[in-house]
């Protein structure tokens, strides 16, 4: 019998709604203007390129926490999902302390944070 952790699957299904929103909304809203400003073309293709090394981490990340949240607990790597959690808790601190710096305000962390502890619950529930 499947043992589920619905906190992971939860927590799959929330980043891969980001993932879709990062890949179209952040694409109209973000990279589409940048590919047309006047910055250098070297700066427009290293942006273009980490923007889309975001995108395969989230779309990737998706899979593995759905994967794992339908998967018995012996075949889950603890290390694995932490590195996951830990990473998500730490990109939301990012757009925290970018927003503070710039007095702006970044919603990327109110989807990355919940990811983030959702996973580390679910791994604590599994314990």
């Amino acid at each position: 019998m499947k043992i589920k952790n619905i906190y992971w699957i939860i927590a799959g299904v929330i980043n891969l709604l980001t993932a879709f929103l990062h890949l179209i909304g952040g694409q109209m809203s973000l990279v589409d203007p940048l590919s047309k400003s006047n910055l250098e073309l070297q700066v427009k293709t290293e942006l273009l390129g980490v923007w889309h090394m975001v995108t395969v981490m989230l779309f990737m990340s998706s899979i593995v926490l759905l994967m794992f949240g339908l998967k018995p607990k012996e075949e889950i790597s603890k290390a694995f999902i932490s590195f996951i959690a830990y990473s998500y808790v730490l990109f939301s601190i990012c757009f925290i302390a970018a927003g503070i710096f710039n007095a702006q305000f970044a919603p990327q962390w109110t989807l990355l944070l919940p990811i983030g502890i959702l996973t580390i619950i679910g791994k604590r529930k599994m314990i």
